[in-house]
């Protein structure tokens, strides 16, 4: 009997064992799934979900360095957590600090050839370094260009003193420009933005004190947009305070109290004319942050594809929460469920060739800060390898000027710009898996709204690196209180977003990166 029962327990032990082996071989493998499915992770429902929290009234309009903008990124780093995703940076650190200062109206005076002039009405100050100049004369050196074709400081020095130029750039007796010698002026000598920094940096390397500038077409808009009792935000200087030039637009009157023909000429020249000028800094220190994580590529894992949108917007006004649901709240919500999409690829065996950078920047409503840090001071991926930013920036809305066209449309701009493989991908794929109308309107060079220099893309093009700038234009709600969630267009949203993905998608997994084939000049 006892026999009996020690075969009969042996024999279960041999099915036993069998049907676990039976079991363990039936377990079906992974099921196969397509780019497609990923982006049908990208939904309506979520997005919207999302963006009621991100652009709700807790958030407090989420300005650049106050609590609302604190919690937006502790919202940013929970959601790349939950996903696995992880930081870009040491220790699962997802912030990359952005060291800011915030300036206060400076205390400026300038006394020129016995009369004062007053701030904001005559003048803007923009810098300067604590102290007072005293002056017998001032350096008139027209344009202010110091160019290997042409130059307004040859043979003289400017050590010490206060140079005064004006906007723009020479042209020739048959009305082309010297420099670039065709009817096309160049960016860097008469785009304002450009020639703004291009100048008065020309002038801080040969050794003046103060410059002025004279552009009596941006006056009055700059003097109403920086004038005193304004509190303005940038990147904390790296330099010495003592060290900054004095620098300031002025208007006509003033221009003219130095040099009375400025207008029509533009021959450099001492002009002797007593000139004081004093300046107290007001400057505090803060940080913001940006938000950072990455999946690395399987196979090109030192290529990086960004994406990216701007986590900031304008905060409390006058009681007001600014919401941002649009600006850019729609292109925060859009790169996590971008992130959650590739996540899915990469639990399923797919991982991108390339790896993808999901950069959430801050201050751009300051001046692109965040992405300037990121691209100029500390780029946590070397920019020469690079290969694109995918820039999000308001994509939630419909434009109430656009009257013709499909509803599903998307404005792309930058696409061509730099990289005609960029372009031609960026169509290929739209038209295979997504079909937005896309739109290039605000593309075109002579567009006056100047897009492509007004979101953070732009602080990669200028270093040559391909972007796309995703956006819907502007509306009624842009930059009001009145910018929030219910007014979203999730299905647009939808749309957009996967477009984003499809894109990113064949950008890091194509077998060669994308050529800049049509480089510009570095900023």
């Amino acid at each position: 009997m006892k026999k009996l029962l020690s075969l009969l327990a042996i024999a279960a032990v041999l099915v036993s064992c069998n049907s676990t082996k039976k079991t363990t071989s039936a377990t079906p493998a992974k099921p196969t799934l397509t780019v497609e499915d990923y982006a049908k992770s990208i939904t309506a429902e979520e997005l919207k979900e999302a963006l009621y929290v991100y652009a709700s009234d807790e958030y407090e309009g989420r300005d650049t360095g106050e609590p609302g903008q604190k919690k937006a990124i502790e919202f940013i780093k929970k959601h790349y957590v939950a996903l696995n995703v992880p930081s870009a940076l040491p220790n699962d650190e997802y912030f990359q600090k952005v060291p800011l200062e915030r300036t206060s109206s400076p205390e400026v005076t300038v006394h020129i050839n016995g009369k004062d002039y007053k701030s904001v009405d005559d003048f803007v100050s923009f810098s300067g370094s604590n102290g007072t100049i005293n002056a017998e004369e001032v350096i008139f050196v027209g344009y202010g260009i110091d160019d290997e074709k042409y130059s307004d400081y040859k043979n003289i020095d400017v050590t010490g003193k206060i140079v005064l130029f004006k906007n723009g750039e020479p042209k020739d007796k048959d009305g082309n420009y010297i420099i670039s010698g065709t009817e096309e002026s160049t960016g860097k000598w008469s785009n304002m933005r450009q020639e703004f920094s291009s100048k008065t940096d020309i002038a801080k390397e040969k050794g003046a004190k103060a410059a002025l500038y004279y552009n009596p077409d941006a006056y009055a808009n700059i003097a109403k947009r920086f004038g005193s009792g304004r509190t303005r935000m940038g990147l904390k200087s790296t330099e010495k305070k003592d060290s900054e030039i004095n620098f300031m637009l002025i208007n006509t009157s003033l221009a003219e109290a130095i040099v009375s023909d400025i207008a029509t000429n533009s021959t450099s020249k001492t002009v002797k004319v007593p000139a004081v000028l004093t300046y107290k800094s007001n400057v505090e220190d803060f940080n913001s942050e940006n938000v950072v994580a990455y999946i690395k590529g399987s196979e090109k894992p030192d290529e990086y594809v960004i994406i990216s949108a701007h986590l900031d917007h304008v905060g409390v006004k006058d009681g007001n929460v600014y919401n941002g649901a649009d600006d850019d709240g729609s292109g925060t919500v859009a790169i996590l469920e971008i992130a959650e999409a590739f996540k899915k690829a990469v639990d399923n065996g797919q991982t991108p060739k390339r790896s993808v950078v999901f950069l959430h920047v801050t201050g751009e409503e300051k001046g692109l800060l965040g992405s300037r840090y990121y691209a100029d001071v500390d780029p946590i991926f070397p920019l020469e390898n690079t290969v694109v930013d995918l820039n999000i920036d308001m994509v939630g809305r419909s434009d109430p000027k656009r009257t013709e066209g499909d509803r599903n449309y998307v404005y792309l701009i930058g696409s061509d710009k730099l990289s005609s493989d960029l372009h031609n991908i960026s169509e290929e794929v739209n038209k295979k898996y997504t079909n937005v109308e896309l739109d290039y309107t605000y593309n075109d060079e002579n567009d006056p709204n100047r897009f492509y220099y007004r979101s953070d893309h732009y602080n990669f093009a200028k270093n040559n690196i391909p972007v796309i700038f995703y956006f819907n234009g502007t509306h009624d709600d842009y930059h009001q209180h009145t910018d929030t969630p219910d007014k979203i267009e999730y299905d647009l949203l939808e749309n957009r977003s996967r477009l984003v993905f499809h894109t990113a998608w064949e950008l890091a997994n194509r077998d060669q990166r994308i050529v800049v084939d049509k480089p510009t000049e570095k900023k």
